[in-house]
């Protein structure tokens, strides 16, 4: 047989069931005739991606097939779902918890513009996905459907360009270089980020006789150092410094070793990010929680009265420093980050680029323990204003009841409701999603983790959807594990899918769903800068248990109007051997008790002109 022609599909087919059957035994040969979509499938799989979520269309179906034997053969598991964009968030849950690599396999046009759409969350959150995007054809035979409709070329790769590093397999001989730049985007060692591979339906199928395997390449573990910087001036600075706030963002989450040495020879307040909650133990005497403009009592005082700050591995989002407002009283800055433009946000800095924890590490070497009386007075003040949000939160544990005007009836307010969730999960050792809405920014200031592998919440691109979808991703790991995603009704609603998706494919989770019939987040954020809410509510009450109880293998259940019918729900919903829907009333109004409170500022709506002038007031 001419080994240069493509076989026929019958060949074809047996001989990638052949390849498969040989792969999975470490034995394939150094060259091979083969189509680009499996030697895409191959390459992938030396980089240790072997979890595709799919939604299969007519830009993707070459690709499919060949997943299909690959999957028969036990190298690979393909979840096919309902939502490109569901299909995103369980990869990035996969990677974010377990570190996991995954795939997100789309047809062309809407089903992969969904998928771009929900790719702002890892890129938000720093973390490897690969996106394979069906492609309009490269011989540009007439409009292909679904393609952007315009006589221009490579539009899509403009378009995805925008969100991240992107590659056109235009020339299938191109594989190579697609899959190593795709390595170092996904695995970069400080910032990983999407990859968008695009894969034109004309070459997907395209064949390569005795295409040689080991130009596939493989990934390379990349370490940085320390920093090289001037850690006898950061240690003078400190010195002199009498207040000093430790800011954590996603940059420093695991290191709190270093994170606690630092604490306990400068006599600093931590104050982390939401996406950072337990890089130091919550129990912690000088972690004083979530600051920003949705902060607490304590972690906002921490940064309103410092007049250093040490920001470990942050980019200063706008609501974790308060669109630059945070810091008023600081002179000051040490920056320890991996990027450069991180690393020099602020004013007045001393950068220390590198590594974020060893360079903590090399700092912490240089710190003599120097806690002068200024210095045990600011942790004095600080565990006081600690006390203070302390006493706050428990006030809430004690009013978990409120009469509610949607309802018309007393129901339980969210921080009740969430102190038991946080409860629950931390005995069942649930990893904890949170998605986007009041549900976050209550869940955020409520829940108290002693280790930072156990909350995960979405504050980069608070995309609705997300926690939910992430249970998907129990279903997919190597490591099992159990979830509890935490959403309000209108982020439940962006992704309901997951009731069928998650039983489908065995999902263990349980899906907390506290429903006040509107976008509370939203509202309360119109009635405070305008004093009237609009277009964020519904006045229908949706049945959301009988709408769970019509999939099947799914428990749906009544989280009742009280602590206890609450907890009881709970039990029952973790003993279930897979996902679970508790529905539960909540309360939204004006009563303090029924939240948290707000602490900071905020650069959005009407408040941008004062908090714009406070900013340049400061000059940071």
């Amino acid at each position: 047989m001419d080994q240069t022609r493509k076989p026929s599909p019958e060949i074809l087919a047996q001989q990638r069931a052949d390849h498969a059957r040989v792969l999975s035994r470490g034995e394939l040969p150094p060259y091979l005739d083969i189509t680009l979509s499996e030697a895409l499938v191959i390459g992938l799989l030396r980089q240790g991606v072997r979890t595709f979520f799919a939604v299969l269309g007519h830009g993707s179906t070459e690709i499919g097939e060949v997943l299909r034997f690959y999957q028969a053969a036990g190298l690979l598991t393909v979840l096919g779902v309902r939502s490109e964009i569901e299909a995103s968030h369980a990869a990035a849950a996969l990677r974010w918890v377990t570190g996991e690599k995954a795939a997100v396999l789309t047809s062309i046009g809407p089903g992969a513009l969904h998928a771009l759409a929900a790719s702002l969350l890892p890129a938000s959150n720093g973390l490897g996905v690969w996106y394979l995007f069906g492609d309009e054809t490269t011989e540009d035979e007439g409009f292909n459907m679904q393609q952007i409709p315009q006589h221009k070329q490579g539009l899509f790769l403009r378009l995805v360009s925008a969100m991240g590093e992107a590659y056109s397999l235009h020339t299938p001989l191109a594989l190579p270089a697609a899959l190593q730049r795709g390595a170092a985007t996904v695995d970069h060692p400080f910032r990983p980020n999407p990859f968008f591979l695009l894969l034109p339906m004309n070459t997907q199928a395209a064949w390569m006789p005795g295409f040689n395997l080991a130009e596939l390449p493989q990934t390379h573990i990349v370490s940085l150092p320390a920093a090289e910087g001037n850690y006898e001036q950061a240690g003078q600075w400190i010195h002199e410094a009498d207040h000093i706030v430790v800011k954590v963002g996603g940059g420093g989450r695991s290191a709190g070793p270093e994170l606690s040495t630092l604490l306990e020879r400068t006599g600093a307040a931590l104050v982390h990010t939401p996406i950072t909650s337990g890089c130091v133990p919550s129990s912690h005497p000088q972690n004083m929680g979530v600051g920003g403009s949705k902060g607490s009592l304590c972690g906002n005082h921490a940064m309103e009265h410092a007049d250093l700050l040490i920001a470990v591995g942050t980019r200063a989002v706008c609501q974790s420093d308060s669109s630059r407002t945070g810091y008023p009283n600081v002179r000051r800055v040490i920056n320890i980050n991996a990027d450069l433009i991180d690393a020099t946000h602020y004013n007045n800095t001393l950068p220390l680029i590198g590594d974020v924890r060893k360079t903590l590490y090399n700092l912490n070497l240089t710190l003599v323990p120097d806690i002068s009386a200024e210095k045990k007075e600011w942790i004095a003040e600080n565990t006081a204003k600690k006390q203070e949000w302390l006493a706050f939160k428990q006030l809430r544990r004690e009013t978990p009841v409120l009469m509610d005007d949607y309802w018309g009836r007393p129901v339980l307010t969210q921080p009740a409701a969430l102190m038991i969730a946080d409860s629950w999960a931390k005995e069942k050792g649930a990893v904890a999603f949170f998605d986007a809405g009041d549900v976050q920014a209550n869940g955020f200031q409520i829940f108290e983790d002693e280790t930072p592998d156990k909350t995960f919440t979405d504050t980069g691109a608070s995309y609705m959807g997300f926690a939910v979808s992430a249970l998907l991703a129990t279903a997919a790991s190597e490591h099992p594990f159990y979830g509890l995603a935490l959403t309000g009704d209108g982020s439940f609603t962006m992704n309901p899918q997951i009731l069928i998706d998650g039983a489908e494919h065995g999902a263990t989770g349980c899906i907390l769903l506290l429903d006040n019939g509107r976008m509370s987040a939203i509202t309360a954020l119109q009635e405070d800068q305008y004093g009237q809410g609009f277009a964020t509510w519904n006045t229908l009450q949706v049945d959301y248990v009988t709408w769970a109880k019509s999939v099947p293998g799914l428990l749906a259940l009544k989280g009742g109007s009280s602590p206890e019918s609450l907890s009881r729900a709970l039990e029952l919903a973790g003993k279930h051997p897979g996902l679970s829907l508790i529905h539960v009333p909540v309360y939204y109004g004006s009563n303090p008790l029924g939240g948290m409170g707000v602490y900071g500022r905020w650069n959005v709506g009407n408040w941008c002109e004062d908090v714009q002038h406070l900013r340049h007031q400061i000059g940071l």
